[in-house]
């Protein structure tokens, strides 16, 4: 286990075949860790894959030309709790107030799901469906680890002095476990210092636990599902390091601004890309990058400025999933589909029961060639 802000951080059994001994129990099939990134407010025509021809994501391109993209895929909600409770719930949220909402202890999430199937479960980033005092707090949803923040508004700090952490099996050099369920300082960023773009960090922890927890016989080849919750693009107000390289572009402030988050959150792709497979781990990740919901006029962004052709109520936003040797490379899905549909398809993925209320319909299917949907 290392220290925050790192995040995170068996025995084999020999048995021994006996003439007279019983029929063993089939192990589990090894199953594809999963993981999810949920941008903040990005439209499909911010991507070049998607047609966006004024900058270039290639390294979400290459997620797109290796896997599928689908391109008729609707977010849960305009707001962005009802938004992100449609992917954890697998239900339409569409109507759920999206002030002071929490999830209750009836629900049941995505990550509850998966860790009840023996995944190791982390939620990295942005999380405003509870916060710690609540029911809905990602500890009581299914997270065996979270880092991040409880409220929309503190996310729009993108170089904050402290973060809240939960960890269960947190241990710093005791013999023995114990949780930690707290806020944690960020020395780089007190004092006014901007050395943690959180952006970039999320990315790099997700990074971390998936090298804590690569799937080998020490933890019994326990996947892992990870959840990067991200807080940009946003609306053109969230501070970037840099504009470059679209500083000198003849474009409104707040859409350099815009172009140089994506920018940034495609560069930190291309990492966990690159670090997956050093950790030959590449072709047993499915990767899924959508957004929470579409972004909003204001702030001096215009979201049509980048190619977005939606209404102000339409809700297509990108669904991209990716995992190399499985997914035939290259393919586009005109099939509807929308939030509710990745629970019930990452319960496929893990082999395990979809609750009877979910409202979604697994994508597997369909992500695998293996019925009609694709064109």
């Amino acid at each position: 286990m290392k220290p925050f802000p790192l995040l995170l951080g068996a025995t084999l059994a020999v048995s021994v075949l006996q003439f007279s001994a019983p029929a063993q129990a089939q192990p589990t099939p090894r199953r594809a860790n999963i993981i999810l990134i949920v941008a903040d407010g990005l439209a499909a025509g911010d991507l070049s894959c998607y047609g966006q021809d004024q900058f270039q994501t290639p390294h979400i391109d290459q997620l797109a030309a290796g896997g599928i993209r689908f391109t008729n895929y609707f977010a849960g909600s305009l707001a962005g709790a009802p938004a992100r409770a449609a992917l954890m719930l697998g239900k339409d949220t569409s109507r759920l107030p999206d002030a002071d909402f929490a999830l209750t202890s009836s629900d049941v999430t995505v990550a509850q799901l998966l860790k009840n199937s023996s995944y190791n479960t982390c939620l990295i980033g942005e999380w405003n469906l509870g916060d710690e005092h609540s029911q809905g707090a990602p500890w009581l949803q299914g997270f065996s680890e979270f880092a991040g923040y409880f409220d929309p508004a503190d996310a729009r700090n993108v170089y904050p002095d402290y973060l809240w952490k939960y960890d269960e099996t947190y241990h710093p050099g005791e013999s023995q476990p114990e949780v930690f369920n707290g806020t944690e300082m960020l020395y780089d960023n007190t004092g006014g210092k901007k050395r943690m773009y959180m952006p970039d960090t999320f990315v790099q922890w997700a990074i971390n636990y998936a090298q804590e927890n690569v799937p080998d016989r020490f933890n019994q080849h326990k996947p892992f599902f990870i959840a990067i919750d991200e807080t940009i693009p946003g609306n053109g107000n969230r501070e970037v390091p840099s504009q470059a390289p679209y500083s000198e572009e003849p474009w409104p402030p707040a859409e350099r601004n815009r172009a140089a988050t994506i920018g940034r959150l495609d560069d930190d792709i291309g990492k966990l890309l690159d670090q997956l497979t050093a950790l030959g781990e590449s072709s047993n990740t499915v990767i899924f990058l959508t957004s929470d919901t579409v972004p909003q006029k204001g702030d001096g962004v215009d979201p049509k400025f980048f190619r977005e052709n939606s209404g102000p109520d339409d809700l297509h936003v990108p669904f991209i999933a990716y995992w190399p040797g499985t997914i035939p490379a290259g393919r586009v899905s005109g099939i509807q589909c929308s939030a509710r549909d990745f629970l019930p398809t990452a319960a496929a993925l893990a082999l395990a029961q979809t609750p009877k209320d979910v409202e979604g319909t697994s994508l597997l299917p369909v992500i695998l060639g293996r019925t009609s949907g694709t064109k």
